[in-house]
């Protein structure tokens, strides 16, 4: 109804309908993806047109659910612009899919009706108190989401025609007994194994190298041993955090900005306001009902009766408070112009159709009191002079390390600044203020590498710029065998160590298996007690692949545990017993799986028989 798109989309309240909104079934798209889009279309799926617009608000909605849910971790996945692209064209794929669902729900006479719709948005719990539907809550929750009424009750409509065409393939779907039953024995198959284990670290202890044997591994394996190209570093850092931070803001000043900006700590004119709306372009509807309110009809009864706003309808017409520059403007210029409580518009076209607008309630403009956003003030203060200070030091240090390129003694001084310095380092175990590309590429560049000069006042954030220079640099070279001889040893000792056990393992499993004990007591060696395991155990991989012993009779394997030992496996029995208990679980598993399967594969069908064209994915 109203556009509403001027205000935030990040509260708790809009994620919880975006959520509801998008469905979560992702699958991999096919199409040809040409960057740069044809005019404000993203895709077309058939004859339906999927809007540019559409596109990039829904991927900037999804991007920040993502965001929400994986915090810094997502922040860095999106550094990489070859994940971006992957990510925007999931979020396109993702609308084709939903858009070919609804279509061919179409296509078999699904519909949803307003009444539907409407009592599903009534009884949604993101929009209630104490468990009863409440109308500022809707409203403001979706003027935060950039949401009309209208356009929420039509992304809602589709949602829940999708959802019908979801539900009857899932209710199509079913699971056998007897299927039940063989998936339940392997999910909770249990099997009573031994085990010994052949500590790596014993192993390599034992091993004896040859000089020989270590110089091979050393010239095989020198780029092991490679010394990166590494330089030594100082630089001067200015930070507008950090001259925050010794600024301090006297009450006679924050007194001072205060009375000066008296508006901006006052509080918005709001006004409590009911409407009545006849869609379109019916103004002799619209007059109708005017003329009744005119002849002294109920308004809220004529608006639960009468306005196609259905969200506001049974609240009596009533969209709650309202301040300027949220509303649509037409609404919005009628609305304010109202001077008392009770008075009623009269006609007000918007794009929405016609709307009579009743004024409920006024709140004036109220000064907050000085104590309460003193803090405030003192914060804001503070930020700008610090702000006012970096610009002006930032100009001082950019000059003057021009000036005097072959120190930063002279920048230092002009700043106040203290100069700071790294042993050699490289690229990978740089200071992290140094690992920003712009830093590094500096670092590297002939003129302050090779020939010894600052650089130029690099940004590495907003308001937090460096000045570097090499003091010292070295190439690139492979470190001499004596430096890393202790290295090499150990490295090389733990592979043939490790060779060794697993050689010593194959011998075991193989003598075992012909039920000789011979090698496993000359080497100290026995089986721990026996354990019942499941698939959740280590090595269940290698312990369930392994053959079901006859009757009387055992199994050995080789395993690899988690520390990385090697270990020798023996199987005794195995128990296909299992809890009936589960079979319901398993069941409603089994059943999901066969409908997603036929829900992928209906999405599969419908993509290669309908023409589908992507023209935007990349930014």
């Amino acid at each position: 109804m109203m556009d509403r798109l001027r205000e935030g989309v990040n509260s708790i309240a809009v994620k919880i309908i975006l959520g509801l909104i998008i469905l979560s079934f992702v699958f991999a798209g096919v199409g040809s993806y040409i960057v740069g889009g044809a005019g404000n279309t993203a895709a077309k799926v058939g004859n339906v047109e999927i809007g540019r617009g559409e596109f990039e608000q829904a991927y900037q909605n999804e991007r920040n659910r993502m965001q929400a849910q994986l915090g810094d971790y997502f922040s860095n996945l999106l550094a990489d612009p070859s994940y971006v692209e992957s990510f925007r064209k999931s979020v396109l794929d993702r609308m084709v899919n939903d858009l070919l669902l609804e279509q061919h729900a179409a296509s078999l006479g699904l519909r949803v009706s307003d009444a539907q719709v409407r009592t599903m948005i009534v009884e949604m719990p993101q929009f209630q108190v104490d468990g009863k539907f409440d109308q500022e809550i809707y409203q403001s929750s979706l003027r935060r989401a950039g949401f009309t009424p209208e356009s929420f009750a039509e992304y809602l409509r589709r949602d829940l025609v999708r959802n019908q065409l979801l539900t009857a393939i899932q209710a199509s779907d079913f699971s056998l007994p007897a299927e039940v039953e063989a998936q339940a024995k392997l999910l909770t198959q249990t099997r009573e194994v031994q085990t010994l284990s052949l500590p790596l670290d014993d192993f390599a202890a034992k091993v004896e190298l040859s000089d020989d044997e270590i110089q091979g591994y050393y010239e095989q394996n020198s780029e092991r041993y490679t010394r990166p190209e590494q330089v030594k570093v100082a630089y001067i850092e200015l930070s507008a955090q950090k001259l925050k931070d010794a600024i301090t803001v006297s009450d006679e000043d924050a007194k001072k900005y205060f009375e000066e900006h008296l508006d901006k700590y006052s509080s918005e004119e709001q006004r409590r306001v009911s409407h009545i709306l006849v869609e379109g372009d019916d103004q002799a509807k619209a007059q109708a009902i005017l003329d009744e309110l005119n002849a002294g009809a109920n308004f809220a009864a004529l608006a639960e009766e009468k306005s196609d706003d259905f969200g506001s309808a049974s609240e009596g017409g009533s969209l709650g408070w309202i301040e300027r520059d949220v509303m649509d403007p037409a609404f919005e210029e009628a609305a304010f112009a109202l001077k008392n409580v009770g008075d009623v518009t009269g006609l007000v076209k918007s794009d929405f159709g016609y709307h009579i607008i009743k004024l409920d309630e006024l709140k004036g403009s109220v000064v907050k009191p000085y104590a309460d956003v003193a803090a405030q003030i003192k914060q804001e203060l503070k930020d700008q002079q610090a702000i006012d200070q970096f610009y002006e030091l930032q100009s001082e240090l950019e000059k003057v390390a021009f000036e005097y390129p072959d120190s930063l003694d002279d920048a230092a001084a002009a700043i106040d600044a203290k100069i700071e310095t790294t042993d050699f380092i490289s690229q990978v175990d740089a200071p992290e203020l140094l690992k920003a590309p712009s830093v590094l590429q500096a670092i590297l560049s002939p003129e302050v590498k090779e020939d010894g000069l600052n650089s130029e006042v690099i940004e590495v954030a907003p308001e937090h710029v460096i000045v570097v220079r090499v003091e010292d640099y070295r190439d690139e070279m492979v470190l001499p065998l004596d430096d890393v001889r202790e290295q090499v040893v150990a490295t090389l000792s733990k592979i043939k160590g490790e060779q060794n056990a697993i050689a010593l393992a194959d011998k075991l499993v193989a003598e075992l298996k012909e039920g000789k004990q011979e090698l496993l007591n000359e080497n100290g060696l026995a089986f721990n007690d026996v354990q019942a395991v499941d698939r959740s155990a280590p090595m269940a991989d290698v312990i369930f692949a392994m053959p079901k012993p006859s009757e009387g009779k055992v199994e050995y394997a080789q395993a690899k545990e988690l520390n990385g030992n090697i270990a020798v496996v023996k199987l005794s029995n195995v128990s296909d017993e299992f809890d009936a208990q589960y079979n319901a679980q398993i069941s409603n598993q089994l059943t999901q799986m066969n409908a997603q399967l036929d829900l992928t594969g209906l999405i599969s069908v419908l993509r290669k028989t309908t023409d589908i064209e992507y023209f935007v994915v990349s930014q």
